[in-house]
């Protein structure tokens, strides 16, 4: 029987190859000798292991970090000395007290007219409820060990959270952009008669950017602690020099109607809180290796504490030299080469000092880069299997690549994408915001379900993800009726003033957090998760 059944094999065997006329040579083989060709598969599996198992290697010879989105387990993590709120203070002062800011800040007097005042208020208040989830956010790094993009599943499920993994990545991207563009701006116009080009500024600030990454959580935590001083004093300096020159009483809005001056308000206050809330898709990635029982009080409050400061500094000076604009002939000729140039012209009283300050105002925005370009980094992971076995490395590289290419494209339109995408950008991040605190409090906390964080990455633990997903369309449906932008105004928005007033933040809040509770218990009265 034995021999007739290896016979009856090996006849079934040949049978089968004679129904290979047009497959591969490698099927015929399969068919063949199975043991031989599951055994070479095995070797190129180990190899390719290989491979990267070397790579990791090499990057812990050179004190790279090489952890992806994997959970920081609490045993893994850092000891917290007494530094380490204050720590969380200065990296959030240290990332955000950058030239962007200022930018930022000119166009509420250059592009919404609107008063010293005015935009100093709006400006403020706006970038001060954007904080608040960035605060939220970032008290989760320490209690789950996870990246923010991963504590998406929890409330998104598996697939539908992807989506706002490549959205983040979108902002993250843009972000970086932005900062290349002003850093490159800057540095030309220091240059003698613009001699360096806005490229070669954009390809150093990304380079140096790149290296300060590579070495990952450590090196940027260890650089952002110590880089925010020479920018305080260098903007300290700017708005010393300039400062006579604010135009403080004078109304860019007048001969407006009332309803168009309440419009600008609110879209320069939206503005800026879509600058800030951006910053939420990475605020746990800082402190995953933070102790797990670290308060989450004092995450929050420091981390209130170091955006505000930052922000108000930053966006008053900006404000400050927007409103000189049309009073000062130097200033306005400088504006219209860029905003960069408009810093330039500001420290330039001071002569060749004054050049040197610029160049650390440049150099500072490289500071307000290695956040999102880390961050990046572990989202490009977090899309799928075969991403998250590329280093981390790899994708910050590639990251830089990306957004330095349109940096270089998009560079003669800096004011267009700062009110364009940034205002969009935001849109998503409030939606997302709304339904986890809902499911934080309400079916976490309230109805008592608690949270698994080490269900992290399997898809049968997670929600099945359909109330999240349905409750984002119905945000972004919001915000589409009630965004006011310059290549469309939705009809919600187009009823305050000449120019509508951007509402799609408080519309797509709203509309999210109305929708994803009713449709969140019915999902879990099915999934039972």
């Amino acid at each position: 029987m034995a021999a007739d059944g290896r016979n009856w094999g090996v006849e079934r065997a040949e049978v089968n190859v004679d129904g290979f006329d047009h497959d591969s040579k490698r099927q015929r083989e399969a068919a063949l000798h199975p043991a031989t060709i599951s055994h070479t598969t095995d070797i190129e599996r180990a190899t390719s292991r290989g491979i990267w198992q070397s790579l990791r290697s090499t990057f812990h010879r050179y004190n790279l970090e090489t952890r992806g989105i994997e959970r920081v387990l609490p045993e893994e993590r850092h000891n917290l000395k007494k530094l380490g709120f204050v720590q969380i203070g200065l990296l959030w002062f240290g990332v955000n007290l950058a030239a962007n800011n200022i930018t930022l800040g000119m166009l509420g007097p250059t592009i919404f007219y609107l008063s010293f005042l005015d935009a100093s208020l709006c400006a403020i208040f706006g970038m001060l409820v954007g904080c608040l989830p960035v605060a939220y956010v970032a008290t989760f790094g320490p209690r789950s060990g996870l990246r923010s993009m991963i504590l998406a599943r929890f409330s998104f499920g598996w697939y539908p959270a992807k989506i706002l993994v490549i959205l983040n990545i979108v902002v993250l991207l843009g972000y970086s952009l932005l900062d290349c563009v002003i850093a490159g701006q800057i540095m030309s116009a220091v240059s003698p008669n613009g001699r360096l080009s806005v490229i070669v500024g954009i390809v150093i600030t990304a380079v140096i950017s790149w290296l300060i990454t590579t070495f990952g959580y450590g090196a940027f935590h260890m650089y952002e602690r110590y880089a925010w001083l020479p920018q305080l004093i260098v903007i300290s300096i700017l708005a010393g020099v300039a400062g006579p020159h604010f135009d403080l009483y004078s109304n860019p809005s007048v001969g407006e109607t009332s309803a168009t001056v309440i419009g600008s308000r609110i879209s320069f206050f939206s503005l800026n809180l879509a600058a800030a809330v951006t910053y939420s898709g990475g605020a746990a990635d800082l402190f995953v290796y933070y102790p797990e029982e670290s308060p989450r009080w004092k995450v929050f409050a420091t981390t209130m504490i170091g955006l505000a400061l930052s922000f108000a500094f930053a966006l008053l000076v900006g404000i400050g030299l927007g409103s000189g604009v049309a009073a000062n002939t130097t200033w306005s000729e400088a504006y219209s080469v860029s905003q960069g140039a408009l810093i330039v012209q500001g420290l330039s009283p001071v002569g060749t000092f004054g050049s040197f300050c610029s160049i650390i105002i440049a150099l500072g925005l490289v500071s307000n880069m290695v956040l999102p370009i880390y961050a990046a980094g572990i989202d490009f992971q977090a899309l799928n299997s075969y991403f998250a076995k590329v280093p981390r490395v790899v994708w910050n590289a590639i990251s830089c690549i990306i957004f330095t290419v349109c940096a270089i494209a998009g560079r003669a339109h800096l004011a267009a994408i700062f009110t364009n995408f940034l205002a969009l950008m935001g849109y998503w991040v409030v939606i997302w915001i709304a339904i986890m605190l809902e499911e934080h409090l309400i079916f976490r906390k309230f109805m008592s379900s608690g949270w698994n964080w080490d269900a992290w990455n399997d898809r049968k633990l997670l929600p099945v993800g359909y109330a999240a997903f349905v409750a984002f369309l119905v945000g972004w449906a919001g915000a589409i009726i009630s965004m006011a932008q310059v290549w469309y105004i939705g009809p919600l928005a187009a009823r305050i003033g000449d120019y509508g007033a951007d509402l799609g933040n408080f519309v797509a809040f709203a509309w999210a957090g109305l929708v994803y509770p009713p449709l969140r218990w019915l999902e879990v009265r099915h999934s039972e998760r």
